[in-house]
């Protein structure tokens, strides 16, 4: 073997690797697929799922909704309350307290956060002031808030006080 061929040997293999690696270039980039649901469609979907019973599919889907939105209040709500159905109190808590952080006059939250006390025996003042307060702002929820306070007082094993009715200005 001469120099000459020594040096063609030498070109030769860099060229050899260059055009193998310059065939690898072209290979397909891998394909992450996006989500095509909005944080919205993924708790509708969950509420489906929900009422098919399929809580674990359900809570899959509120969580995929909160991954799309952080923000996105009814996803919380859902969450908190698939976790309190299933006995995750310390989960349904956190999601009830996202929701007052996210919207501090939630009276949803308020009242569920109040029946999760309820639920575990706890810190009844606080159960019955989160309901007083989603009371207070006289939503669509005031049956189910009034059932809250009147479970709240025979926890207590006390008779819930009934307020007076309010004076109405035209009939006088």
């Amino acid at each position: 073997m001469d120099l000459i061929d020594l040096a063609r040997r030498a070109l030769i293999a860099p060229a050899v690797l260059t055009c193998l690696l310059a065939g690898c270039s072209h290979l397909p980039a891998l394909i992450i697929p996006r989500d095509p649901l909005s944080a919205e469609e993924h708790a509708r979907l969950g509420a489906a799922y929900e009422a098919q019973g399929l809580k674990k599919d359900a809570a899959g889907q509120y969580q995929a909704a909160l991954k799309k939105d952080p923000a996105y209040v009814p996803a919380w709500m859902a969450a908190g309350n698939a976790a309190f159905d299933a006995g995750d109190f310390a989960g349904a808590e956190r999601a009830y307290r996202r929701v007052l952080k996210l919207s501090p006059r939630h009276a949803g939250a308020d009242n569920n956060l109040a029946m999760l006390y309820l639920a575990q025996n706890r810190d009844l003042d606080e159960a019955e002031r989160l309901a007083r307060e989603a009371l207070a702002q006289d939503g669509p929820f005031k049956l189910n808030i009034l059932d809250t306070l009147a479970a709240i007082e025979l926890r207590r094993r006390r008779p819930l006080e009934t307020p007076a009715p309010p004076i109405d200005s035209a009939r006088r």
